[in-house]
This record gives structure tokens, sequence and C-alpha cells, in this order.
């Protein structure tokens, strides 16, 4: 597993980011911060598409409920662009137009939330 990577911890249930080895444990810590927990690398398997869209936009929520969202509000009339040759952005949208192909509009929505998150926070 790459450091960063965003990991399901089937014991837990919950998605979490790859902090490292810690002897013979995985460390992981909860997506958008909090305290790490150790796991064991036979129950911990790399996070569904769905599952990191999940954990990203609770992970927003959390954020927007503690007052912490730094971003002034976006235009929501017109969905976020992505940035060329962005492999986060691509991914994103990818999730967009599988959403809307599944006719699923809460997921096309949560997609938009984090594909704004991203640009936010790396594109600015």
């Amino acid at each position: 597993m790459e450091r960063g990577a965003w990991v399901y911890d089937q014991v837990a249930g919950v998605v979490g980011e790859f902090k490292g080895d810690a002897g013979p444990y995985v460390m992981l810590r909860p997506v958008g911060g909090g305290r790490e927990w150790q796991a064991d690398p036979a129950d911990v398997r790399p996070a569904t598409p769905a599952e990191r869209l999940s954990a990203g936009v609770r992970a927003a929520n959390d954020r927007a409920r503690a007052g912490c969202s730094p971003q002034p509000a976006p235009d929501l009339s017109r969905p976020p662009e992505p940035v060329e040759h962005c492999v986060a952005c691509a991914l994103l949208v990818r999730e967009r137009v599988e959403a809307r192909r599944r006719f699923d509009h809460s997921a096309v929505t949560d997609a938009n939330v984090l594909l704004r998150r991203h640009l936010w926070q790396d594109h600015r």
C-alpha cells in the first residue's frame, strides 16, 4: 500500500488513510483528520470508489458542521470543470458520469462536491 491511500478497515467498518506500518500492524487515520488507529493488514483492503466518495463527503460535511469551511460559496448553478491532466479530477468526473448513467442524482451531487473541494484545495 502507498502512504496516503484510502483503505477500508473491515473490522472497524470505516475508510481510513494509510499512514504506514507499525510493527505487525498498519496505521490508519480517519479521512478528514482525527486520531490514528492500528489495524491488522489482513483486515484492510483498498477502498472502493463508492466507499471513497462516501468517506470524502462525510469528512466535508463534518468540516462544514464544525464551521471550518474556509472556501467561499462556489457557483452551484453549473457543475465544476476539471483541470486537464489531473488524475484526481479525472477520477471524480468518471464517478459523476457513472452516477448520471445510473440516474443516481445523490451520487452526482456527491461527486460535484468532492470535485469542488479538490479544485479548491489543489488547484487554487
